[in-house]
């Protein structure tokens, strides 16, 4: 007898393939075809619904929507609503290509709050602004070493990249490395290495985006892959690595860790300020709230990212891309099962 799939996978596919519909009414209305705005309209809303109760079609189907439609917004924290909004303006991008550094920034300063308001839920305000001031400087750091350089990445330069800048780099660039590293971290359950690894996994992804969309330029004579050298991709784990090194130890409680799970975690300044001291619009207690966790991100740019590429043309690359990048979530998944046999042995 076969396994019957759980009523999550079914919701979940389900919901893919509307989303899927949707794309291919936005690759239809690229090449010059209406009948893509049709499928764009019945996709993206039949995907939320279908995310919801996709699991009990038949008579059930309306009652369930509804009940479930309810309690999802009675549960939906603030960081949630931005994380919504982060892939929501991701969807006009095939549309609308030139406006693309406009709805890029507007995304990732979108995702950036949401990991903010994410941190401030579960530890605290303090936390919060260290972690997301942390991230921003480091990666604006090592990103202005770089494109001057070449160190850590390779020979790159930012030369040609859209407004607004800072010290010459894209403003979404520095923003991106907080919410990329918190993902990471969370999916990792706390390991540096692994989040290290993740990320790298992310920018197979990101290179050919962001070069066809004029962001950087690499000069390497090593290239690799889409222009940037093996040096690039050490760079990414290691700055991840590095900056999920820091996360877990400012906030360990955060990743699922005991304090002494880390030799350097801080465990005075883990006690210095309470657990859950941040915004909530919930209308349900911080209990029924706390199962949802910002790895979910990592999911969604599984989803939009090679989706990207393909919007580009560079179909080899998206192929890539979403191999690379559903190994990562399927070895996150495998580490964190051999780390609860562990606990239960």
């Amino acid at each position: 007898m076969r396994p019957r799939l759980s009523p999550t996978l079914r919701r979940a596919g389900l919901a893919f393939a509307a989303l899927g519909m949707a794309f291919l009414g936005a690759l239809l209305v690229i090449a010059g075809t209406s009948v893509g705005w049709a499928l764009i309209a019945l996709g993206l809303p039949l995907s939320g619904v279908l995310a919801l109760a996709g699991d009990s079609l038949g008579r059930s189907f309306g009652p369930t929507v509804t009940q479930r439609g309810r309690a999802l917004v009675a549960q939906t924290a603030p960081w949630m609503w931005f994380v919504a909004l982060y892939a929501a303006l991701k969807i006009p991008v095939p549309l609308w290509p030139e406006g693309f550094p406009v709805l890029g920034l507007a995304s990732t300063a979108a995702l950036f709050v949401a990991a903010l308001l994410f941190v401030w839920e579960r530890e605290n305000a303090a936390k919060a602004g260290i972690m997301a001031a942390l991230a921003f400087a480091v990666g604006l750091g090592v990103e202005v070493l770089g494109s001057r350089t070449g160190i850590p990445f390779g020979d790159y330069s930012y030369a040609g990249a859209p407004a607004p800048t800072l010290l010459g780099v894209p403003l979404i660039v520095p923003l991106g490395w907080f919410a990329l590293t918190l993902t990471a971290t969370c999916l990792s359950g706390g390991r540096p290495w692994l989040a290290g690894l993740l990320m790298m996994l992310w920018d197979v992804g990101l290179e050919p985006l962001m070069t066809a969309q004029g962001y950087w330029t690499w000069s390497d004579l090593l290239g690799l892959w889409a222009g940037a050298p093996l040096e690039n991709f050490v760079g990414w784990w290691g700055v991840g690595t590095f900056l999920a090194w820091l996360f877990t130890g400012l906030a360990p409680r955060l990743f699922g860790l005991k304090s002494l799970e880390w030799a350097w975690a801080l465990p005075w300044f883990a006690r210095a300020f309470p657990m859950g001291g941040g915004p909530s619009l919930s209308l349900l207690p911080r209990a029924a709230v706390s199962r949802a966790d910002f790895r979910v991100v990592y999911a969604i740019e599984a989803f939009f990212l090679p989706g990207g590429l393909v919007l580009v043309g560079r179909y080899g690359e998206a192929a890539v891309t979403l191999v690379a990048m559903l190994g990562g979530l399927a070895l996150a998944r495998r580490v964190q099962a051999q780390r609860v046999v562990r606990r239960d042995a």
